[in-house]
């Protein structure tokens, strides 16, 4: 049959007129956690006391294209659902400056019903192809916001005054309403992440259950270590971690990486179509996204078959020593950078003995010096939350060189990383990886490790894998 006699269903009179009659009610409700639309009130209050007098926009964006008629799964602005909770695609937040405060509207396309042609005929949006989404009552009554059709969003932004803060890149619509210059976007973005440093009760219980869903999914990663020795490789222990991930919560909150023996120096090793040889290291460095958007981020290195060698204990021996020594330095009123610089001292101490430093220890950890991040080139610590990297606007001042406050939630991961073909380690040690990973909170007299429930001494690790083998 030829191209022009394909017959398509929208182009049928009769097809039109039968598929708008008949239809019943359709489920749209709004499944939010308890206490999300209250937390999302008190951030847009800590943002109104930063940004008095402005109006702000913050928009959800909209899903990459992947390739012709397909796309990305969509994942919304994160300052966009630290504000609103809001996960619909194409949403915008608008927060209007009135006396005290703001007031916030939330701007939305409305589901099309079977009146409306995108029903049948839009199969990207269209809920004959998609299935039921909420509408505006659905979307408001869930949030405590009112919400309004997004066609009145120009409307709601016409007008010099007050002036307007955005981000820009995120939606055309909004970056056409709003014209903003780069620099004032960039201080609604650093207000942002300064503010979303310090979690509230509500976002520590989500960290909370996206490490203790993360860590299921470790467990059921060593549980298949056999399998993937045999025929699955990292993509079969890949799997099984992004089988958990979409079970407990909306996906990963990044790339997997399962980096098995040589692929484990590589920092972001995220294509995991290596084999896992016996005897070999595995690094998995994976996280939980929950539902609400809140990603945990952890790492263990173990030996895929239960055992480590000489070699591989030394070099994970060396790397949880920097690890324990940083976790004594994690503190409220300490610096973030110190368990940075106790880390690096830890590390090229152990370096230095093993004979593979140019310069006395001193000399090494000098700004000028640095040789032992050959070693390790990327950080060792960061903030988490809505973002695996979170907070990532801050300024220096208010991240790397502020003081640690409770309420806070890290990542500490010092590691080392030898290289296949770097001719400047021992052969024993080429090829070699090791990374220790774990969630911190900060609380008022001291750290919590949110992820202690993973195994992270040798010992502890090789009955891990055994047992899990049976």
């Amino acid at each position: 049959m030829s191209e022009r006699n394909v017959i398509k269903p929208a182009d049928a009179a009769g097809f039109r007129d039968h598929v708008r009659h008949d239809w019943g009610p359709a489920d749209r409700t709004v499944h939010q956690p308890d206490g999300l639309a209250e937390a999302c009130a008190r951030h847009r209050e800590l943002l109104s006391a930063q940004l008095p007098g402005e109006r702000i926009v913050l928009a959800a964006g909209h899903a990459p294209r992947r390739s012709n008629d397909t796309d990305y799964h969509f994942r919304p602005d994160s300052d966009l659902v630290w504000l609103s909770g809001c996960q619909a695609e194409g949403a915008v937040l608008v927060m209007h400056p009135v006396p005290g405060g703001h007031d916030a509207e939330l701007f939305l396309t409305p589901p099309a019903g079977p009146d409306d042609a995108d029903f049948y005929a839009n199969a990207r949006d269209g809920e004959l192809w998609i299935g039921p989404v909420p509408g505006l009552a659905e979307w408001g009554d869930a949030l405590g916001l009112r919400c309004r059709p997004l066609t009145d969003l120009p409307s709601a932004l016409r007008g010099g005054l007050p002036t307007t803060i955005a981000p820009v890149g995120v939606d055309p619509l909004v970056d056409a309403l709003v014209p903003v210059g780069a620099e004032r976007a960039a201080t609604l973005r650093r207000t942002l992440s300064e503010l979303r440093r310090v979690k509230d009760d509500w976002e520590i219980a989500q960290l909370r259950h996206a490490v203790d869903a993360t860590v299921l999914g470790f467990n059921d990663v060593v549980g298949e270590l056999g399998n993937a020795i045999r025929h699955g490789g990292e993509r079969w222990l890949q799997g099984t971690f992004d089988r958990r991930a979409r079970t407990e919560g909306n996906q990963t909150g990044y790339n997997t990486i399962m980096a098995a023996g040589p692929h484990a120096p590589v920092l972001h090793w995220v294509r995991n179509d290596g084999p896992v040889e016996p005897g070999s290291l595995v690094l998995m460095d994976a996280g939980v996204e929950t539902r609400t958007l809140y990603t945990a981020d952890i790492t263990r290195t173990f030996p895929a078959t239960g055992e480590f060698t000489d070699a591989q204990r030394t070099v994970y021996d060396l790397v949880l020593a920097a690890y324990s020594e940083a976790l004594t330095v994690v503190r409220p009123g300490r610096p973030f950078s110190a368990f940075f610089h106790t880390i690096m001292r830890v590390l090229a101490e152990g370096l230095h003995n093993w004979g593979l430093l140019p310069a006395s220890v001193d000399k090494v950890l000098d700004p000028d010096g640095q040789q032992h991040r050959r070693y390790i080139c990327c950080g060792v610590g960061h903030h988490i939350g809505l973002d695996v990297h979170d907070c990532a606007s801050a300024r220096p001042e208010a991240y790397h060189a502020a003081d640690l406050e409770p309420g806070m939630v890290i990542a500490v991961e010092p590691g080392l990383y030898f290289h296949p073909n770097d001719l400047t380690v021992p052969p024993e040690l080429r090829g070699m990886g090791v990374r220790l990973e774990d969630n911190v909170l900060i609380v008022p007299d001291g750290a919590e490790v949110l992820s202690a429930a993973l195994p992270s001494t040798p010992d502890e690790l090789e009955r891990w894998v055994r047992q899990a083998a049976g």
